[in-house]
């Protein structure tokens, strides 16, 4: 085996100009193999960041207007969300529903000492941190005793906290924010003293960009007693698309009464179902990674066929020397392995130079696109996130550079084990 690798490295000697330009074929096509997909991973992590914040086996609902009549009564009306629904969806849907709860909303500012901050705070209960995945920096979230005694206290963002900090401390980055300096603190929040309990981590999206106080308390202050915007709760049992718009269906035909609808009204609620929502962004996923992976191997198949052609070349060139290996007693096999083993070494040499370059072009990336957002007026999104392939992808080139290896040796191989020893020793 030694000996052979010598003579593979003894031809690739010989002939310096045409295994470089065959091996550029290879490396270019696995380097664009591998910046592919590590762009497409790039941009596919963006967006489930930006979806990823909640659990995927949830619903919200909302209240929409009737579009058809029903009991002598037009379409257009306002549907308006009670408590009572809240008990109707768990008792219900129990069998599915958990931690169903309600959320009120109110915009107003928030102010410490000079500094103040417009933002929408929300009327919530716990389930909220467990149900959108509110991570806190410091301090606590909405509790049970908070609803049951209607406390005035409030959760605010880290970009509400920050802004009613940089009074004393300029300009402030993310970095830089000592969070637990305002916990305890008392704002004022549309001429209401709150006490800040806590500060969780917004997402910039402008999506999540919202503080908190206790249900109960926004339901007394504001006199919606008797009034919900929407409707959260998580559930379980429902494992396919099909079982997912059947419960909506059932949970519309229920409902809908209730607020003199149609049963089958499908305006009058809406739903956001979010894990039929991930499903179809997984469906979606799944068609980019492949469409990638497909434009990535059509580059290196190219690289391939060159391989393939300059050992073509090569068989024709030393076809007198294979002449004389058969004629000395060489058998088929030794040739085919020659010509493999050395179509083999350089494909996997010249694809491991490509991979390396292409991991990185990808770690530059993500330390450049990685790092940066786009702002499109209304919020700020990220571009690419952690834009790099796994090890589970560079297995997988591995293993298509061995293939490719092997196929691209394989013709030129049988071609030359099929030269008889009398016409090889004639040729030039």
């Amino acid at each position: 085996m030694i000996d052979l690798f010598y003579e593979i490295w003894g031809t690739v000697r010989r002939n310096k100009l045409r295994t470089s330009l065959t091996g550029f074929a290879v490396a270019w096509g696995i380097l664009i193999l591998i910046v592919l997909l590590g762009a497409g991973n790039g941009v596919i992590n963006a967006i489930m960041q930006s979806t990823g914040d909640y659990l995927s086996n949830s619903m919200v609902i909302f209240p929409g207007r009737t579009s058809k009549p029903y009991k002598g009564m037009k379409e257009g009306r306002r549907i308006r969300l009670t408590n009572e629904d809240i008990e109707y969806t768990q008792k219900k849907f129990g069998n599915h529903v958990e931690n169903a709860s309600g959320r009120l909303e109110q915009s107003g500012t928030i102010s410490l000492g000079e500094q103040y901050v417009n933002s929408s705070v929300s009327g919530v209960t716990p389930s909220e941190m467990v149900i959108n995945k509110r991570q806190m920096m410091c301090g606590r979230f909405i509790n049970e005793l908070d609803l049951r005694d209607n406390r005035k206290v409030l959760v605010l963002g880290t970009s509400q906290a920050k802004e009613l900090l940089s009074s004393s401390n300029g300009n402030l980055t993310a970095r830089t924010v000592d969070y637990k300096r305002i916990i305890g603190k008392f704002v004022n929040f549309n001429g209401i003293a709150f006490q800040v309990v806590g500060v969780y981590k917004t997402d910039e999206s402008g999506m999540g960009n919202e503080s908190f106080m206790p249900f109960s308390t926004m339901s007394v202050i504001y006199n919606q007693t008797d009034n919900v915007h929407r409707i959260y709760f998580s559930f379980h049992g429902l494992e396919s698309e099909e079982d997912n718009e059947e419960f909506e269906k059932s949970y519309k035909a229920g409902m809908n009464p209730r607020h003199d609808a149609a049963p089958d009204d499908d305006e009058a609620l809406w739903i956001w179902n979010r894990f039929t929502n991930n499903l179809e962004m997984n469906t979606g996923m799944s068609i980019i990674r492949t469409a990638l992976w497909i434009i990535g191997i059509l580059t290196l198949i190219s690289g391939i066929v060159g391989v393939s052609n300059i050992m073509l070349i090569a068989v024709k060139e030393r076809t007198h020397e294979f002449g004389i290996r058969k004629a000395i007693g060489a058998k088929p096999l030794s040739i085919i392995r020659l010509i493999m083993v050395e179509s083999i070494v350089i494909t996997t040499i010249f694809g491991y130079i490509g991979m390396l370059i292409g991991i990185g072009v990808n770690q530059y990336m993500d330390a450049t696109l990685g790092h940066q957002s786009m702002d499109t007026g209304l919020f700020e999104m990220s571009v690419f996130v952690n834009p790099t392939v796994g090890i589970d992808v560079c297995i997988e080139a591995t293993l298509t550079l061995i293939i490719a290896g092997t196929l691209a040796g394989l013709i030129p191989a049988r071609k030359a084990a099929n030269i008889r020893p009398i016409e090889a020793l004639r040729a030039e």
